[in-house]
């Protein structure tokens, strides 16, 4: 008897999960993007009709090219790829990318700033903000904790580890609130591994069940899918289960192989979240 077949995901000819060799010279070629549509599909959302805004802030901290005379210069590298944009970037591409810089040679930082933006821009399909900062310039970043109340304390059973929307619930008078959990966990798409962070929500809107949103939470802790897919996953089962007027649901996922993954998705573009990282970053 044949095995059904997985939904595709995009990244079925990607390197992740492979043993490569690599490359320490210039390969733009190594980028792998993967269409947001075939994830987005199984959501029920459609090309150019998003719920939602944002943005996947990336953070490089291993980052090294040469200057002009053969010194190593190592640096700090920030990249803010727009959640419309219709591919993201598979992280261990990225990291190969970001490696074969390490025997190029620069003149001067803009240079290589230029030319990260113009290769992740036309990986995503639009423009992607890039900073990259020195570890000469003394770069600082700050972690801290979300203004807001934290429901990992909440005493409550629990035996879902897939997601369940079904936990979702809101009633009452309006209120605005941000409520997060250190509790996040799922696995890579591919190769299972397992994906830690902290999740935040912020609404505006008729009371979350909080003791329901704590369980759905945990329960994305066996469900296999990318960090952004996770959190449109979320952002578009609160604000269909819990219908709040106003959303932000952002993720502070701790780094793997020198870079981590930041997804924020809102309703609108006034909300922001907070600059802070997560103590775990």
């Amino acid at each position: 008897m044949s095995r059904p077949r997985s939904p595709r995901h995009g990244a079925e000819t990607s390197l992740l999960g492979q043993a490569v060799a690599y490359r320490d010279t210039y390969a733009p070629e190594l980028l792998f993007p993967i269409e947001r549509q075939l994830k987005r599909d199984e959501l029920g959302l459609r090309a150019g009709a998003l719920p939602f805004v944002g943005e996947d802030l990336w953070n490089a901290y291993e980052l090294s090219w040469l200057d002009a005379r053969g010194k190593p210069v190592v640096a700090l590298g920030e990249f803010r790829v727009p959640a419309a944009s219709p591919r993201l970037v598979e992280s261990k591409s990225l990291k190969l990318y970001l490696n074969s810089f390490n025997q190029q040679r620069f003149a001067a930082v803009e240079a290589l700033r230029v030319r990260i933006a113009r290769d992740l821009s036309a990986a995503a399909g639009a423009e992607v903000g890039v900073a990259v900062t020195p570890l000469a310039m003394r770069p600082q970043r700050a972690s801290g904790y979300p203004q807001g109340v934290c429901l990992d304390g909440l005493e409550i059973d629990i035996d879902t580890y897939q997601p369940e929307p079904g936990f979702l619930r809101a009633g009452g008078a309006e209120r605005t609130e941000t409520l997060y959990s250190h509790l996040l966990k799922s696995n890579c798409l591919v190769t299972g591994q397992p994906d830690w962070g902290m999740v935040v929500v912020r609404y505006t809107g008729a009371a979350i069940d909080r003791a329901g949103l704590l369980r759905y939470i945990v329960s994305f802790r066996a469900h296999n899918e990318f960090h952004e897919q996770c959190v449109e996953r979320m952002f578009c089962d609160l604000l269909a289960r819990c219908r709040p007027r106003e959303l932000a649901v952002w993720a502070r996922y701790t780094r793997r192989g020198g870079l981590d993954i930041n997804p924020f998705r809102a309703s609108h573009a006034g909300l922001r979240p907070d600059e802070a990282m997560e103590v775990r970053q």
